[in-house]
């Protein structure tokens, strides 16, 4: 969208100063001041909303995964899929290397705004309680999958999306992607954390590999792969929301919708799907939600990939020199 400009900036030709009329830039000592403030109240509330989610954090013990050895080990093995999920998001950009500080920074972010969610889901929880199946369902749709996803989205938008670093359409799901690996190692140390304790593991175990803690370590690492690819999506469309300002709002929303509603749908579909391939092939409970795991995020994980391959054969196109026949030259594109 172009920049508005003011009836005088329009009509009037360089030599003009506008200062403070039309214009405005920074050159006396009050400028300079307010400047400063701006940068001070707006640098704040960023900072503002990392402390509130760090407090989140300690709150409800995030930090057990580093606290104690067995739990960070079980927590780093279930997140080993969906750290090569992210990679992969990662390897497939090719505009530019994103640089390091970014994507660390993001994956931050994505352990710290999950705390938001975790909060708001234990809070709204009870008031879908009453409505049994149909309520649990509603709670995913209503609750879980909107919520989530937009946590996860806010990691990108609070660091990542501000920086000039982020200069392509596609950088949004790769840091979207980072978000969502921030969240799923998170949200598997907390669960792992809570589970452990309650299904009688013993917690001397050295490196708690058997039994109930093995369990569910394989169950978190089939869960963190949606998270990846669910933000990813959502965080393409933020990509693209940057780059076309003056639609920006529906872009971002139809970003959210799709991320939330595959990720709803996966959770109010993986227990009855998982029962229907156990009953047909006879086999063990973990079996069949691994099926059903790969046979879900495989349709959208596939669908998250021709978006990319789409951008990079386009990107591939755009940038193919015009001399070498395969195409006619940019000019002669309106003729065809």
């Amino acid at each position: 969208m172009r920049e508005r400009r003011d009836p005088i900036e329009e009509a009037a030709d360089d030599s003009m100063d506008l200062y403070d009329v039309a214009t405005w830039d920074v050159r006396t000592p009050l400028d300079r001041i307010s400047a400063i403030i701006w940068r001070i109240v707006h640098g704040s509330a960023r900072l503002a909303v990392v402390l509130l989610a760090f407090i989140l954090l300690l709150g409800i013990g995030g930090l057990a995964a580093l606290t104690d050895p067995q739990i960070g080990l079980l927590t780093a093995l279930s997140a080993i899929p969906a750290i090569g999920l992210a990679a992969y998001v990662y390897s497939t950009d090719v505009t530019s290397s994103e640089p390091l500080s970014l994507l660390v920074g993001t994956f931050l972010l994505g352990v710290l705004t999950a705390n938001f969610a975790a909060v708001l889901n234990t809070v709204l929880r009870p008031y879908f309680g009453g409505l049994g199946f149909l309520g649990t369902v509603l709670f995913f749709f209503v609750v879980v999958g909107p919520v989530e996803e937009t946590v996860k989205l806010l990691a990108v938008r609070l660091y990542a999306y501000t920086d000039d670093r982020f200069d392509a359409v596609l950088d949004g799901a790769v840091y979207g992607a980072m978000a969502g690996l921030g969240f799923a190692v998170i949200e598997n140390a907390l669960y792992i954390t809570r589970q452990l304790p309650e299904q009688g593991v013993n917690l001397d175990l050295g490196l708690g590999l058997i039994g109930v803690g093995g369990g569910i370590t394989a169950i978190r690492a089939l869960a963190g792969p949606g998270h990846v690819i669910y933000s990813a999506i959502a965080g393409y469309y933020l990509g693209l929301a940057k780059f076309n300002p003056g639609k920006r709002g529906p872009i971002v929303i139809k970003g959210l919708i799709l991320a939330a509603l595959v990720h709803a749908t996966y959770n109010a579909t993986v227990g009855i799907g998982s029962a229907i391939i156990a009953a047909v092939t006879g086999l063990g409970g973990l079996a069949a939600f691994l099926i059903y795991v790969l046979i879900y995020d495989g349709i959208f994980g596939l669908y998250l990939l021709r978006k990319i391959q789409k951008y990079r054969d386009s990107y591939h196109q755009a940038h193919r020199p015009a001399s070498d026949g395969s195409e006619f030259d940019s000019e002669m594109t309106e003729f065809e």
